[in-house]
């Protein structure tokens, strides 16, 4: 009996695995700071339920090299060509990452998208600050986090008081070193880019990431959401996704 289930559940692995290799379309997700893989969560169930491959890359967010190794990682697993998509911290990663040749399109989820050359500190310190950076606090080991109140006013203010206590116990804090490092050749310079503006975003001010989707000459959609609208707002945030896939697949 033990040799069937083993078996059958071997089948099943290869065969998920086969019909991925065919479908030959991928996403790998790439998440910000105070946050973890799954806060793709709701995103990675729509998008398989398209049959397409998800990856979500869990970033050791301790500097953008290494962050960037983490997904090129996960870049590699993939089956056939990849959409990189990033939010807040991760647009600064696929940046970089999304060089890759396999890399076709990127997405921005309220994400940064600094240009060559340029920090993630440089590029939020171009508008003033916004209200959630006042909550940040600081570790004795330099790392940053968000509060369980910060979470709830500023993070993700448009989700319920139980799925805010999930994310603050499952956010990754940040080297806060990480912020001033530059990235040195922005693949959006040469890789169609999306991006999803959050309109009431308190991490990210809301002007900054329409001039960044300006400047990379992203197509944009906006919607009303906190930082998270991959939680809050997921059938549109998988809807843009999806947009990226079949427009690279057509090809």
């Amino acid at each position: 009996m033990k040799k069937f289930r083993l078996a059958a559940a071997l089948f099943a692995l290869f065969t998920v695995g086969t019909a991925y290799a065919e479908n030959d379309k991928s996403v790998v997700l790439v998440h910000g700071a105070f946050a973890d893989g799954s806060s793709w969560n709701r995103v990675i169930e729509k998008l398989q339920s398209h049959n397409i491959e998800v990856i979500a890359v869990q970033l050791p967010l301790t500097s953008l090299q290494e962050d960037v190794a983490a997904t090129r990682s996960a870049i590699a697993r993939a089956h056939g060509d990849v959409v990189l998509v990033g939010h807040s911290w991760g647009g600064t990663v696929i940046s970089e990452a999304g060089n890759d040749a396999r890399v076709k399109a990127l997405v921005y989820v309220a994400a940064f998208a600094p240009a060559d050359g340029q920090s993630t500190a440089e590029l939020a310190d171009s508008f003033p600050a916004p209200p959630g950076s006042a909550g940040i606090a600081k570790t004795a080991g330099g790392f940053l986090y968000l509060p369980p109140a910060s979470v709830a006013r500023d993070f993700a203010q448009d989700l319920p008081p139980t799925e805010q206590h999930i994310l603050t116990s499952t956010q990754g804090p940040i080297r806060a070193a990480a912020f001033g490092d530059k990235v040195t050749h922005a693949a959006w310079k040469q890789k169609p880019s999306w991006f999803v503006v959050s309109t009431d975003d308190r991490m990210i001010n809301p002007g900054l990431e329409r001039a960044m989707a300006k400047t990379i000459h992203a197509k944009v959609t906006t919607v009303t959401a906190s930082h998270v609208s991959m939680l809050s707002q997921p059938d549109t945030v998988t809807q843009v996704i999806t947009q990226a896939v079949d427009k690279f697949d057509a090809h």
